[in-house]
């Protein structure tokens, strides 16, 4: 099967690349030429564990290619994925211009039936507006009659994890409006799904809707435990209690529920965001997640609060140095978007800290936004030399178990705030440190 990948982000690339090790034969399209002159050089612009190894294994085979001309490719292939950006608009709405663009360039040059299926995460109504998009460049041409079908596959993939996700899916999302879509996507799933085939399919507008449901969901578990936990401190409580209690109930269960500083990434914060716009258009207010996105956007100043109560106040803090452990919004990633980290490094500059960061991954990128205006260290123990306080947002596992006696020995003030409750505070203690968590 040929299928063409538009878009060399991280959802293209990586699906892209997986289709092709499955067997299907790839290219992946994107209008940024230096971008694909470096993918044909094998140098991956996005940071996934285990995707730079499968993207040089199946382009030696000759299963991906990369290029910059959607139409050179359009004849040769039997599916069109549309992966490209949906930015978020200033009103939070998705920024469709992309994805339209796309379906423009495929009616300019469509000769033949294809599926056009968009892998973006888009706000239900895109599958109808790039059907029509189609439609007006295809009757310009005086081709009005040719058959195509479009669909949605929204992708599911967890940055860090992404391979796996992909190769072996708890379930796959399709909304077809044709038999024949539905037949072609089967097939082009059928490899991943050989032993439990797990591909929904339903309409169109569900699958759209799926997504943002889907993303609207988790997030909410996140805030709602960010706020029990918050209300544990002032009532004295212990919020890890309170999850082990509540994620034992099988109608709950433990997954995402854990006390932090805040989410982040591409996802949660755009799709709450877009999903809450696409209400406000139907005349619906979604007020479980507006206080959704109020909670979180609360909670990546929390470490920040409870540093300033520790010296007392915010005037304090100048002249402090500050370690930060941690700067991607999640670990295995080198993702900054939406991070706590630009928050905490933002407030903490306002207060006139000094900081001092490190990263496994991320300091490059983090160098890119920011510049320096911190200084980035080599490694965990360098970050804390001389700081006054140390503060974990990224739960690496390689901050899991530090050496506690050299940092004690290396910091100027022994003064632990963890963001994502990953220590124990016995050790901590024990090791001479003032500790605080979320939660507790």
């Amino acid at each position: 099967m040929n299928i063409a990948i538009v878009g060399t982000g991280y959802v293209g690339l990586v699906s892209g690349t997986c289709f092709a090790d499955t067997g299907a034969n790839v290219v992946c399209v994107d209008t940024d030429a230096t971008k694909i002159e470096r993918l044909k050089n094998g140098q991956i612009p996005i940071y996934e564990p285990g995707l730079d190894e499968l993207v040089t294994k199946n382009v030696k085979a000759g299963r991906l290619k990369f290029t910059t001309d959607l139409a050179a490719v359009l004849d040769d292939v039997q599916i069109v994925f549309s992966a490209v950006g949906t930015p978020p608009d200033e009103d939070g709405s998705a920024d469709l211009r992309y994805v339209l663009q796309v379906a423009r360039t495929i009616g300019q040059h469509l000769t033949k039936y294809v599926v056009v299926v968009t892998k973006s995460t888009v706000p239900v109504g895109t599958a109808r507006k790039v059907r029509q998009t189609i439609e007006e460049e295809l009757a310009k041409r005086g081709l009005q009659d040719l058959e195509f079908d479009v669909a949605s596959n929204p992708e599911f993939l967890k940055e860090g994890n992404a391979i796996k996700d992909f190769m072996s899916p708890d379930r796959v999302v399709v909304g077809v409006e044709s038999e024949h879509a539905k037949k072609v996507l089967t097939k082009l799933y059928k490899p991943f799904l050989i032993n439990n085939f797990r591909v929904i399919f339903m309409d169109i507008p569900s699958a759209e809707m799926t997504k943002y449901a889907a993303n609207s969901m988790l997030a909410t578990r996140i805030s709602f435990m960010n706020d029990i936990a918050n209300l544990c401190e002032l009532v004295g409580a212990d919020v890890n209690m309170v999850r082990a209690g509540i994620g034992s109930d099988t109608r709950i269960g433990r997954k995402f529920l854990y006390a932090g500083c805040g989410y982040g990434g591409s996802c949660f914060p755009k799709d709450v965001k877009a999903l809450i716009r696409t209400a406000d258009q139907n005349g619906y207010s979604m007020e479980v997640l507006k206080a959704v996105e109020r909670v979180n956007e609360r909670q990546k100043s929390i470490l920040f609060k409870k540093l300033v109560k520790c010296f007392g106040s915010e005037e304090a803090l100048r002249g402090k140095t500050i370690a930060l452990w941690g700067l991607s919004f999640k670990p295995e990633t080198d993702d900054m978007r939406e991070s706590t980290s630009l928050v905490m490094i933002s407030r903490l500059l306002e207060a006139g800290c000094q900081v001092r960061a490190y990263d496994p991954v991320a300091m490059d990128e983090c160098r890119r936004r920011l510049g320096d205006v911190v200084t980035y260290c080599n490694d965990m123990y360098d970050a804390v030399l001389d700081a006054d306080a140390l503060l974990l947002l990224t739960e690496w596992k390689e901050f899991r178990l530090p050496t506690w006696a050299v940092i004690h020995k290396a910091m100027r003030h022994a003064l632990v705030i963890d963001g994502r409750n990953i220590f124990d505070e016995e050790d901590l203690l024990e090791a001479g440190f003032e500790y605080h968590c979320i939660g507790k």
